[in-house]
């Protein structure tokens, strides 16, 4: 039997579809690279934007349009709006959020434990992006009452995934070959409050560190006012990527007030240059919301200043999406399109403006490249695409084809969207010299 899996939206999404691929693996399905292919589909949709939950609808319609294949479909917006799922052609399975993880259960009518699986190999889904960082869904749901989001009505209260489970998912992916993991969240930075006794992230992280050997640990998205001292002591480890996306969603006050954001310009910003203490050349990407109802001109001005202030590495920008259910869609004054079109632009270019800045920081530098990919092959060699630990992406050539492999490079360009990079040695080598490397890169990701 054939399976073709599908995923819209964050990597929390991303980790559980693997999760879910890897349990179909262990039933003796084939995973497929096309919609033609399958007998079986599971499409894992996204609710968090309009554009999402379109993309969302489209591919469940792509797929039934193949004829044959039955579909299993989880995800946000099938949490949202079950009913609509149901209706459409070739859907036979309609699983909400809350009995995601059984989705494997369901369909094939078995349970799976820790022991009839194999380890996670970094192989990469047939379809998707090729990536070799590993996604560890270790919290899902949201406590929260962001006045925009739908997350909390979709996902539900804050769960945490116990440590053990968690440590369980990073063996097997490290066993499988991942050198790098990700931990993802719907809130990320609340794992812990709701387990007896109430725990940290600190102390997942620490027991990560202690127990696995995972070689690279990042952590997806966490909210601005979850980063404390404890968190920021961690970036002293050299295991862990010095890199940080914390939501800011906008620069003013009054905004933030109408969001109902747990925040204030002046508290991000003595977290951010908290965390910049412990680690100077840590990359700080964001998100950022404009045209948000009610946000003046005066209010964008103000937004848009802070965000310049805060020399972000990087980030994304989205124009206000109305999301039926929240607060935010009852509230008067909604900006207009052609407004929200105009500060979108002009945020985008502030912050890429940002982050060309902070990548120019490295020129010259050397860091260690985590190899995700390449798309072509020429005179020089191969063109290898991979990540810093600062999240910078980085190219180079080489006269192997390498993936999921680190290489130290010295960083000597800027390129559109990252960096250009020269091999400092072969990965024989590099495997020769990564201990001493990793325990000192704190000091190979800048410049002295």
């Amino acid at each position: 039997m054939n399976v073709f899996f599908e995923s819209i939206g964050c990597r929390l999404n991303q980790s559980e579809i693997e999760k879910l691929a890897h349990q179909f693996r262990a039933d003796g399905y084939t995973i497929v690279k096309t919609l033609a292919e399958a007998d079986l589909i599971v499409i894992n949709t996204c609710a968090v934007t309009n554009a999402a939950a379109s993309d969302s609808r489209q591919k469940i319609r792509q797929a039934a349009r193949v004829g044959h294949a039955k579909i299993a479909a989880t995800g946000c917006w099938v949490t949202l709006e079950p009913s609509r799922v149901s209706e459409m052609e070739q859907v036979k399975w309609v699983v909400p959020n809350l009995e995601k993880d059984n989705l494997a259960a369901i369909v094939l009518g078995k349970n799976f434990t820790d022991y009839d699986l194999e380890p996670m190999t970094r192989d990469p889904l047939p379809g998707t992006p090729t990536r070799t960082r590993a996604f560890v869904k270790v919290q899902d749901g949201c406590d929260n009452h962001c006045t925009f989001c739908v997350t909390r009505l979709a996902r539900g209260a804050g769960r945490s995934v116990n440590i053990h489970s968690v440590l369980s998912d990073v063996r097997g992916y490290v066993m499988g070959g991942a050198k790098e993991v990700v931990l993802s969240g719907a809130h990320l930075g609340s794992w812990g409050k709701d387990l007896t006794p109430r725990l940290h992230l600190s102390h997942l992280v620490d027991a990560i560190l202690a127990d696995t050997d995972v070689e690279r640990l990042r952590l997806s998205s966490l909210e601005p006012w979850a980063l404390d001292e404890s968190l920021c002591r961690l970036l002293l480890n050299p295991r862990v990527c010095s890199h940080l996306h914390l939501p800011l969603q906008s620069g003013c006050a009054e905004t933030l007030k109408r969001m109902a954001r747990n925040t204030t310009p002046n508290d991000f910003a003595h977290r951010i240059q908290k965390a910049r203490s412990y680690a100077p050349d840590m990359a700080i990407t964001t998100d950022l919301i404009v045209g948000f109802p009610g946000e003046t001109e005066d209010e964008f001005e103000s937004s848009l200043d802070f965000v310049r202030s805060m020399e972000f590495a990087g980030g994304h920008v989205f124009s206000y999406s109305v999301r039926p259910g929240t607060a935010a869609a009852r509230m008067k004054s909604q900006v207009k399109g052609d407004v929200v079109r105009h500060r979108s632009q002009q945020m985008r270019v502030d912050l890429e403006k940002s982050a060309r800045d902070y990548r120019r920081g490295f020129l010259g530098c050397e860091a260690i490249v985590l190899w995700e990919a390449t798309d072509r092959r020429g005179p020089q060699g191969w063109c290898l695409h991979g990540l810093t630990d600062t999240y910078i992406r980085v190219e180079a050539y080489f006269g192997q084809l390498l993936r999921n492999q680190m290489s130290k490079v010295r960083l000597v360009g800027l390129t559109e969207n990252g960096m250009s990079g020269k091999l400092l040695e072969s990965p024989s080598e590099w495997e020769d010299l990564k201990s001493d490397v990793l325990s000192q890169q704190g000091e190979i990701n800048k410049c002295q």
